[in-house]
């Protein structure tokens, strides 16, 4: 008798499996974001001079002339990035390929931070521009798709299956049309 209620107990055993990862993932996260403001104001414990001397590199602000200042922009740019990428893994809805421009852009924003340490958001758009004619229209279908099906009822694979009968329907009734024809000559 046990036996046979073996199955349904390795069900529930995967599903609070389930559950306690999607507690565990949904806490790490939630640690996360609560954690951004120290984050975020992590750039005060840097010096203030123009060089960083750390144990495996050293880094010198030309253009700054303060670690502070470039902490800070690198900070201001690093945590919307985290929150927008803890967002764009963790959302549900369709539209969340969208976030993937605000995304390139802060990670284009941070990476000419660090790497040539000049003024930002200068020339970031022009780097954007491929990325958003290639996700804009995609949402943009997604979403075309979605309110035909959803809102407006129309069911598109459904309306493929009607049109293939339809021209199946007319073919056939072609080949009778013929068969008919060809039937009148022999008569005559």
């Amino acid at each position: 008798m046990l036996k046979m209620f073996k199955p349904f107990r390795n069900q529930d055993q995967s599903n609070k499996t389930k559950k306690s990862r999607s507690l565990l993932f949904g806490s790490i996260v939630a640690v996360m974001i609560a954690l951004t403001p120290l984050l975020f104001y992590s750039y005060k414990f840097f010096p203030s001079g123009s060089t960083l001397d750390l144990y495996f590199f050293t880094y010198e602000s030309k253009y700054q002339l303060s670690i502070i200042t470039v902490m800070w922009l690198f900070m201001a740019k690093f945590v919307p990035l985290l929150l927008l990428i803890l967002w764009f893994f963790t959302c549900k809805h369709w539209w969340y390929h969208v976030l993937l421009i605000p995304i390139a852009m802060y990670t284009f924003q941070v990476v000419s931070l660090i790497y040539e340490d000049r003024f930002i958001d200068e020339v970031e758009i022009f780097w954007l521009l491929p990325i958003m004619t290639v996700v804009i229209p995609f949402v943009y279908f997604i979403r075309l798709k979605l309110f035909d099906k959803h809102v407006l009822g129309i069911d598109l694979e459904a309306m493929d299956r009607e049109l293939k009968a339809y021209k199946e329907k007319e073919l056939k009734e072609g080949e009778r049309l013929e068969k008919d024809g060809k039937a009148k000559e022999k008569l005559l």
